[in-house]
């Protein structure tokens, strides 16, 4: 099938193909005689498993370093990754962006509790500048 075809069967855009495959995420399809993609079912298989680790909090970067495992998880969707020290390939990577996720998350909670502890210091008869400069922008 052509690229919009496989596109729209793993639900997403050509244009996320050719960029998945020129990260290293998708091997390089073979071509036609007239240059353009041809994609099997596989393909549409892998895509969608792409997708959905994305969905995940992966990133592109992540998949690409172990492209040539995302084969098992299509062959095996219940296939679940290891502890880091387990040997499984792409144990690290989850490993890895968990402990990124984490540190996302302290990092906007104090940022949250920053800002509430802002709000809740300043004297009730005014506003602060902070929210001032806030209200100014909405009017």
């Amino acid at each position: 099938m052509r690229i919009g075809d496989a596109a729209a069967a793993a639900g997403t855009t050509p244009r996320a193909l050719r960029f998945y495959e020129e990260r290293g995420v998708l091997p390089p399809p073979p071509r036609t005689a007239a240059g353009q993609r041809e994609y099997g079912p596989d393909d549409v298989a892998r895509v969608r498993v792409v997708r959905e680790l994305l969905a995940l909090g992966l990133t592109v970067e992540d998949l690409s370093g172990v492209a040539d495992r995302i084969d098992v998880l299509v062959k095996n969707p219940q296939r679940r990754c290891g502890p880091p020290d387990s040997g499984v390939p792409g144990s690290r990577v989850a490993d890895r962006r968990l402990a990124a996720l984490d540190a996302e998350i302290d990092r906007l909670t104090r940022l949250r509790d920053r800002l509430a502890q802002s709000v809740d210091d300043r004297p009730s008869s005014s506003p602060s500048s902070a929210e001032a400069a806030i209200s100014a922008e909405g009017q």
